[in-house]
This record gives C-alpha cells, structure tokens and sequence, in this order.
C-alpha cells in the first residue's frame, strides 16, 4: 500500500483493510466510501485513484504524483463536487456518464470520483446506473458519502462499500492543535462527533458565535427567560450563514458562465438559493444538537460525571448551572431537543418548533 494511502486510512482500520484487499486482488468497478464528514473519505479516494492510475501507467511514479494533486492535472481522473446544494444533471451526464465511454488518454485507467453523492438527484442516480451496471473495463468510479441512505438502493448495491468510522476526539485535537485555546479545541473536538470539517467551524468566528447563541437559550430556559424569545438569535444564525452561501454560490457561478459553461441566470439563482437554504438548514441542526449537548453535560455534572463533559472551556459555567439540578430532567430535555431536530425533516414551522421547545425546556427545569 501506497504511503499517502496508509496516511489517508491511518485512523480507519476497516478502510485501510479493505482497500489493502482490493489492491492486492484488483480493484473493483465501484466503491462507495460511506461514513461522517471529515473522517478521510477524500484524501483515501485520491490516495486509491492514484494507485489505480498507476499501475499500467508508462512513469508510475509521475502518475500517482499527478494524480495525488489537489486539484489533479491527471487527464484520467475525473473529480466531481457539487457546485451547491446539488450536482448539476448535465455535469454527471457529460463529465462522468459520456466521459466514461473514452478510453484513457494515457495508461489503461480512467477514475471518475464523485463527492458528496448523495447531493446527486434521482436523475442523475438513474442515469449513472447503466455506468455501474455495465462499466467499461477501463472505468472505476468511487462515490463518496457521509448520507448514504440518501443514495438510491439501485446505486448503493451495485458498488462495493468501505466504511469509514467518525475520527477519535484525541484524532481531532492533534489535528487542530493552534486553532485555539486547548480547552476551546479539546470542546470542539468532542462536539464535532468525529468530524474534522464540523470542529473546524466550531473554531471559527462563526462556530463560536452559534455556541454562544446555544448557551444562551439553555440560559434562558434555566432562569425562566424563555420570554425574550433567545431562540431568534439561532434562527438568525442560521439564516446568515445561508444568505453567505448563497452570494457565494451565485458568485461562483457566475464566474463558470462567463468561462463558457452554459447557465441560465434562472438556473444559477436557483442553485444558488438551494445552497442557501441547505447551509442555513445545516448551521440550525448543529445549534440544536449544542443545545442537547448543553444539556448532556448538565446531566454528567449532576451524576457526578464531569470526566465525560464534552464543553471542556465551559466547566465553570456549567458546574453553576448544574447545581441543584435533576440529571435525569436534563437527560429528558436532551431528548426533547433530539425530538424537535427530528421534526424540522417534516418541514414544520422551524420559529413555531423552537418557541415550544424552549417553553417545555423552561417547565421541565421550573
């Protein structure tokens, strides 16, 4: 096995075995690589594509350094991302479904990897599926995924998956040593549940602001301040952090019309506002889920738990907070938030969800 490969999968056991396998044995036509963000799904697909391209290759050694490149000048390797919410139908037609039927440029491969595979819609999933039923021997694709179940049944079947499992908290730390105070980074690194690119915006300007935001609801639901209405202040987040994706979404769009790939200005605002609406949709769920992480550590504190606290920086607030309180009320308003993050799936009225859920919090803790 290669060494950036080794590297890729260093903390991914099950990973690192089955592509050790596949190398030895061949590789297959297609992976999917299935597990949480940031937990080296990347880095082990290019590591993998570089080996595939090459072996048959006339300089293996400049073949995988090529294909190693982020982004890769390799002719062969085909690396598609989402532009925003979701991959365009006409880019996976033209430059994995049509590119697929020619032979390599150099070498005796050709890999198309497409990430985030699931933003893929069912017509593109439709399309790619005579690609993965009848590839040409040449072909070898690897989807990446941290949603699997949002991947058609017919797609996820026809591709050999490798798990990859969330990073360890002490994985996470190590990888952000400097990006702040040790306790901030030891907080983030457990909040994150084992994904590197979620902890990376807990560090950042944004991420800091929203757990401020989360702290203060569970303040306000202790004190009896539900009031003040403190969950608009998460809905505002969130809905920053959507309108910043969208203009750059639009931006970035844009800029590819004006190099020749076709858009219409309709179908650029559409996009655009879908990548809004889905970053806006993320940064709300992750102010939820440090509302019930919030409220885990209130729980660990009152049963004497504090070694498993996963607010590492915010022990003295806690420590306060958690005097006199039940660990089994803060366990079950854990779960009603886990309860309303749930419902905003069903699209019900996100203001209207978090009023509520506030109030039962402020009853549960009177």
């Amino acid at each position: 096995m290669s060494t950036a490969l080794l590297e890729a999968t260093e903390h991914q056991g099950r990973a690192r075995i089955a592509l050790t396998a596949a190398l030895e044995s061949g590789p297959s036509h297609a992976y999917l690589f299935r597990g949480p963000r940031g937990a080296g799904k990347r880095a082990a697909a290019r590591a993998l594509a570089a080996e595939i391209l090459a072996d048959g290759a006339a300089d293996p050694e400049d073949a995988r350094r090529r294909a190693l490149l982020d982004p890769s000048p390799h002719p062969d390797l085909v690396w598609l991302v989402p532009r925003g919410a979701q991959h365009l139908v006409d880019e996976v037609r033209e430059r994995v479904i049509r590119a697929a039927a020619y032979r390599p440029f150099e070498g005796d491969k050709r890999v198309f990897v497409v990430e985030a595979a699931e933003a893929m819609r069912d017509e593109s999933q439709n399309a790619l599926l005579k690609t993965l039923e009848e590839p040409p021997a040449y072909v070898h694709l690897i989807l990446l995924s941290s949603e699997p179940e949002a991947l058609l049944e017919t797609i996820a079947s026809r591709c050999q998956p490798v798990d990859f499992a969330p990073l360890p908290a002490q994985v996470l730390e190590a990888a952000l040593a400097g990006s702040g105070a040790e306790a901030e980074v030891a907080a983030a690194a457990r909040l994150a549940g084992g994904d590197l690119e979620r902890a990376r915006l807990l560090l950042s300007p944004r991420g800091r602001e929203l757990r401020g935001e989360a702290e203060r609801c569970l303040a306000a639901a202790l004190a009896d301040e539900v009031g003040s209405a403190p969950w608009k202040q998460l809905l505002d987040e969130a809905e920053g952090a959507g309108t910043d994706v969208e203009e750059e979404t639009r931006a970035a769009l844009e800029e590819e019309a004006k190099s020749g790939l076709k858009r219409t200005a309709r179908e650029i605002g559409e996009e655009a506002k879908r990548a809004g609406r889905r970053r806006r949709t993320e940064i709300l769920d992750l102010g939820l889920e440090l509302c019930a992480a919030w409220l885990r550590d209130l729980a660990a504190l009152a049963s004497g738990a504090e070694e498993v606290v996963f607010n590492r920086d915010r022990l003295d607030l806690l420590r306060a907070q958690s005097a006199g309180i039940d660990a089994a009320r803060a366990r079950s308003g854990a779960e009603l938030v886990q309860q309303v993050r749930r419902s905003l799936d069903l699209n019900v009225s996100e203001e209207l969800a978090l009023e509520a859920l506030f109030f039962r919090l402020e009853r549960l803790f009177a």
